[in-house]
């Protein structure tokens, strides 16, 4: 099975526009003069993104894919702060996706009329996997219990076996959650 992590970096821009004008958000910038950089620039965050992220267990148990987006606050000394996930894949992505950008080293901070200002982004990191089944088998023998979306309905795994059978296409799964049995 292929494993295949991504960030959609290049597409950063999702709460963030840069220009030369400002727009202040409680006391966070959304539009400044010159905007926050990690070190090495925006290859260099993707790459980090990339080289740090683990998929985690119980979503490559149940194959998960989706984009988790990620809203955080590049501090006035350049640090990294309230990280949060904005939607939910489920499995632990939003935490994993959070912990790795926790963890990213201080950014060059954003400045606007020459002093340096808090700025708001939000990023997109892909968990991709490439799969054509996921078998129940599997997934009972593991030491996690879960939880799915279904068609806007929650079900156990017992409830998803007898509407999905023996093994079933990842997609149908709209988000999933984990607990250890």
């Amino acid at each position: 099975m292929k494993l295949i992590i991504t960030s959609l970096f290049l597409l950063f821009g999702v709460s963030v526009v840069f220009g030369k004008t400002s727009v202040k958000d409680t006391n966070n910038y959304t539009l400044i003069e010159h905007e926050p950089e990690y070190p090495g620039g925006p290859e260099a965050f993707n790459h980090y993104i990339i080289r740090k992220l683990h998929y985690p267990d119980a979503a490559r148990l149940i194959c998960i894919n989706g984009k988790v987006y990620v809203s955080f606050v590049v501090d006035k000394d350049g640090r990294v702060k309230d990280v949060t996930p904005l939607n939910c894949v489920g499995a632990g992505c939003e935490s994993e996706a959070v912990k790795v950008v926790q963890m990213s080293k201080a950014w060059k901070p954003g400045f606007q009329n020459g002093a340096a200002v808090k700025v708001n982004y939000t990023i997109p990191i892909d968990f991709n996997m490439e799969t054509t089944k996921v078998y129940m088998d599997n997934l009972q023998a593991s030491d996690y219990g879960f939880v799915f979306e279904i068609d806007n309905k929650q079900y156990s795994l017992s409830e998803a076996y007898s509407i999905m059978g023996k093994s079933f296409s990842p997609n149908r799964i709209e988000s999933a959650e984990t607990f250890v049995n």
